[in-house]
């Protein structure tokens, strides 16, 4: 998928210091650069503010499949594109 390519690159890099990975599990890599945060919500990020701080960049890789997409698109843009909290998480990181 779309965050395990992302995750592959970043690590790969010399000019990332650090990856932090936020997911609803372990994304099961080891590397001496990554970080895991582990949640069971998603969309709510409020109690860990101070661990998303000082990075440079964000990748937002949650999503749906594409897989029956129309069928999906309503709730997908519900739930993650006017996600207040999301949203305020991408662009503050």
């Amino acid at each position: 998928m779309v965050g395990a390519g992302v995750l592959i690159e970043c690590l790969d890099d010399p000019s990332v210091e650090s990856v932090l990975s936020v997911g609803r599990r372990t994304c099961g890599v080891r590397h001496p650069k990554l970080r895991e945060l582990i949640r069971s919500d998603l969309f709510d990020y409020g109690d860990v503010l101070d661990d998303l701080r000082d990075y440079d960049a964000c990748f937002f890789c949650l999503g749906v499949s594409a897989a029956g997409i129309e069928v999906a698109a309503q709730g997908y843009t519900k739930r993650v594109l006017e996600n207040p909290d999301i949203n305020s998480l991408a662009v503050a990181v």
